[in-house]
């Protein structure tokens, strides 16, 4: 690597500024700044693109003026905080001044060991860029503390008012500037500044792709493609509708348990996060135990799919695909995974099942799911009654959501790891993003139908109505505890989107038995944890009741993946050993290769 581009090392001289060729980049970085501004401006000049911050801009100080008109409303009240803050203050100035001196001295606060925007060694050896950092530490826990300590607060406004101090705090971090961190800092000199220019050319390009908005990417996209070396399993498209297409994978083993698996994916995701690599590829390992496995996979809608409604997402999606399943294997019953929202779909389809008498489904798998959505984190920061009416109205022009709104809202639940990191690697070190096929994935989101997205919202996150057991589908009242087959229930440990807690409390709705086990990890790594990687944990204990924390006080940790545990579950009713099934051989014939088409659209 040229040196030039490696970031100064702890001890080595300050690089020296080369002024003419600052000068030279001082000029590249003007001329590309006016590229990114172009890139910005044109759509919004042809009427392509529109300016939509006003109202949530609206609400950031609607929801921070109700914290600060309970603190400003007691004189007392705001000296404490005032106080507590400028003691802090206080306490760091002595500490570096010790330091300055060359006396020994412990800081006053430090980082969360997972916090990875300070892990540079000069952000503790140099006493200026320690004090920087420890003033930021210490502005942003007062900050989350004064939010906490509001008592008069209801909790949706406490809930929005933390989101939107954190998102803050994330935004002014001073690992996000070239003149307070460190590593960019001398990064900068050493290159005379070609690294912003090297930014600034990137910025352009993605402000470009994301059609006048910022489309941050967190991967190198060159690196993957669909169908090339991600989504790779062989198989065959069976079936499709307008909703989607029906993957059944080639078999891998002479045998086959004779009770075939559905997995439903999420529609606001593309389902080959569960066939990544083939060393990832939870798809793969279920063939190669011996299993006939089928996929759902959505169709990436646009407004021609404006009015296809839950209702319609369960009926020609997850109802249509045990059709065709029966049709291509004879089974009459089959086991099911639910992934994400498309696990919430599945529990509505058990429910419709129950409440109709159709015995189709031996088993259901719910992967990160919720059911309940009491505790269902901040995402309910976008999901109060005023920003569903206005993500409505922006749906019924459209007839979708733009898939980017989506996956931005699950960025900023983790802005300092989806983010900023990348904010700073390709704009300020002017560096593309690693190859991560997990990343990549996560930025090839789908569009969601309005009919459908605005049903989910409303009746999951705002009115919670499928736990209460009062959602109809086709006339239909949904009563889980109607459901009494065997379920799988399994929640993650560091989930941002489907918290555990929620997962855990929605195991309780249904009429059998559930086994719920936790695995170690978040939402995609926690799933995606293949045994040849053994890493992370999982946990098993007994039926869950109570609250989430009891049952773990009591659960038994295991290392490595859930997979070969839920596999030992699941084979317990999948039948006798049959001839392994060719796609294809049976009443419905090939369409094309795996993974078809659908999967291969692009928002």
């Amino acid at each position: 690597m040229d040196s030039k581009n490696d970031s100064k090392t702890p001890g080595a001289p300050t690089p020296a500024l080369d002024p003419d060729a600052f000068a030279r980049n001082l000029a590249r970085l003007v001329e590309e700044s006016g590229k990114a501004m172009a890139a910005y401006l044109k759509p919004r000049e042809d009427g392509k693109a529109r300016e939509e911050m006003a109202e949530e801009i609206a609400d950031v100080v609607k929801t921070l003026s109700q914290v600060a008109e309970y603190w400003m409303a007691d004189p007392q009240r705001t000296l404490e905080a005032q106080t507590n803050l400028f003691k802090g203050y206080m306490d760091l100035w002595a500490q570096t001044m010790r330091r300055m001196a060359g006396e020994p001295a412990e800081p006053v606060i430090k980082p969360d060991t997972k916090d990875r925007r300070f892990a540079h060694p000069e952000w503790s050896s140099n006493p200026f860029f320690d004090a920087l950092k420890q003033m930021y530490l210490l502005t942003a826990n007062w900050a989350e503390k004064i939010v906490r300590d509001a008592e008069t607060l209801d909790d949706e406004t406490k809930l929005k008012a933390n989101f939107y101090v954190r998102q803050l705090a994330s935004a002014i971090s001073p690992s996000n500037f070239v003149l307070t961190n460190p590593e960019l800092f001398h990064e900068t000199l050493g290159t005379s500044g070609e690294n912003l220019v090297r930014g600034m050319h990137m910025l352009a390009e993605d402000i470009a792709a994301g059609k006048g908005n910022l489309r941050i990417r967190q991967s190198d996209y060159e690196g993957f493609e669909v169908g090339r070396n991600l989504a790779t399993s062989p198989g065959k498209v069976i079936f499709e509708n307008e909703l989607f297409q029906l993957i059944q994978y080639a078999p891998t083993t002479e045998t086959v348990m004779s009770i075939p698996v559905l997995v439903v994916p999420p529609w606001i995701n593309k389902f080959y996060v569960l066939d990544l690599t083939p060393d990832k590829s939870f798809i793969k390992w279920m063939v190669d135990q011996g299993l006939t496995v089928f996929v759902i996979s959505w169709v990436n809608p646009d407004s021609a799919h404006a009015e296809k409604s839950f209702a319609d997402y369960m009926r020609d999606g997850v109802l249509t695909a045990l059709d065709r399943i029966e049709m291509a294997t004879g089974e009459k019953r089959a086991h099911t995974i639910g992934y994400c929202v498309g696990g919430t779909l599945l529990a509505v389809t058990l429910g419709y099942l129950a409440a109709k008498n159709q015995d189709r489904v031996e088993s259901a798998t719910f992967l990160t799911t919720q059911i309940d959505f009491t505790h269902a984190g901040e995402l309910k920061v976008f999901v109060g009654e005023e920003q569903i009416a206005s993500l409505e109205r922006r749906m019924k022009e459209a007839g979708y959501l733009e898939a980017s709104k989506m996956a931005t809202a699950f960025n900023l639940l983790r802005a300092n790891d989806l983010v900023w990191p990348f904010v700073v690697n390709n704009y300020l070190r002017g560096k593309k993003p690693f190859p991560f096929d997990i990343l990549y994935w996560n930025s090839d989101s789908t569009r969601l139908p309005a009919a459908n997205h605005a049903f989910y919202l409303r009746n999951c996150y705002l009115e919670n109505k499928l736990s209460k057991g009062l959602m109809t589908i086709e006339n239909t009242r949904i009563d889980l505890s109607k459901v009494n087959i065997p379920i799988y229930n399994l929640a993650t440990r560091e989930d941002h989107i489907a918290p555990a807690k929620s997962v855990f409390l929605g195991s309780q709705f249904f009429g059998a038995p559930v086994k719920f086990v936790l695995a170690g990890s978040g939402h995609i790594a926690g799933v995606v944890n293949s045994p040849l990687k053994q890493k992370y944990q999982y946990w098993t204990g007994d039926a869950p009741k109570g609250d989430l924390e009891t049952w773990l006080s009591t659960a038994e940790e295991h290392a490595g993946s859930w997979w070969p545990d839920w596999f030992a579950w699941l084979s317990t009713m999948s039948g006798e050993r049959v001839p392994a099934r060719e796609p294809g051989c049976g009443k419905l014939k090939p369409i094309e290769d795996a993974p078809g088409r659908y999967v291969k659209v692009r928002a």
